[in-house]
């Protein structure tokens, strides 16, 4: 046996209408080592599952595959035929079109889990994940590939709740992938460094105003390029992430010092008094003086 080939490994679960309630639930969980020039996909799995590479196949549930070794390709009613290889996460999509196998010469590692539920309905509908962006690269890591051995591990062991257990351990896999997805996408310094600079000359300078412009130009980078991955690195726009560093500070001020609305006003250099109250208001739900007042009465209850 070569390193990291274990036999296949995997769990169809059933689901009960109360796990459904939860939403989100686990119906299968696996991990498959396919060997160069082995067979793809083995035949133990249920019809529903099976497939063959040359025909593809249509579920009814989402599914997570991460690659931890070997290379293979994928394809989709969103993608195109794409290369795959080790350290990258495809998404699948109920209703939707793929296929994908191993490329004979080097075979894969495959973890997969398959999930069905609300609360995976709502992330996909707001955008964490998408059909037109099915393919991740995550790197391989080994957190990730414990978070799948443990839901392995739950799904055969099967104990009371174990569709809650593995919920939260999908939530776990999701967060991991997003972060390191995230991430890798500013593997270089030299780009992650022009953003956190870009960043400390919005704190330096939070009582004036700021030329974004300026900013991307003084930093070498052309603005649209430097805007797109300001946004990609922070989840803001520029002048978005300005704006909350001067609510932060608009807050602190309040709650920290004496100094008049029209003082705080003045020191963040708001064009005017009334469109400070206007912005505050919009952004927190109360007006300035009442974000005072309440952190005051909170102080003298506690």
């Amino acid at each position: 046996m070569r390193y990291n080939d274990f036999g296949i490994d995997f769990k169809y679960l059933l689901v009960n209408e109360r796990d459904k309630k939860f939403g989100l639930t686990v119906s299968t969980v696996g991990f498959q080592p396919i060997t160069p020039n082995m067979v793809y996909p083995s035949t133990d799995h249920p019809k529903s599952y099976y497939f063959t590479p040359n025909s593809g196949r249509v579920l009814s549930e989402y599914q997570i595959v991460y690659i931890s070794k070997g290379k293979g390709v994928f394809s989709s009613d969103a993608t195109k035929k794409t290369n795959i290889a080790k350290g990258q996460v495809i998404f699948l999509f109920p209703g939707q079109w793929h296929t994908y196998c191993p490329l004979k010469e080097t075979g894969w590692n495959e973890y997969y889990i398959g999930l069905e539920g609300k609360i995976i309905d709502d992330i996909v509908e707001n955008g964490f994940i998408s059909p037109e962006n099915q393919i991740l690269n995550v790197g391989v890591n080994e957190d990730l590939v414990n978070l799948f051995s443990t839901a392995i591990k739950v799904a055969k062991e099967d104990k009371t709740a174990a569709q809650q257990n593995l919920a939260g351990i999908v939530f776990n896999i999701l967060g991991t992938i997003l972060s390191l997805a995230q991430n890798r996408n500013f593997e270089s310094k030299e780009s992650a460094q022009k953003i956190e600079r870009a960043k400390v000359i919005m704190i330096e300078n939070i009582h004036k105003d700021i030329d974004i412009q300026g900013i991307a130009t003084n930093l070498g980078i052309s603005y649209s390029l430097f805007r797109k991955s300001f946004k990609e690195y922070t989840g803001y726009a520029p002048s978005q992430y300005f704006q909350e560093l001067k609510l932060r500070k608009a807050k602190e001020l309040l709650a920290e010092t004496n100094y008049s609305i029209k003082e705080i006003s003045y020191e963040l250099n708001f064009s005017s008094y009334e469109y400070f109250l206007s912005f505050f208001k919009k952004r927190v739900g109360v007006t300035p003086m009442e974000y005072r007042n309440a952190g005051r009465v909170k102080y003298n209850n506690s």
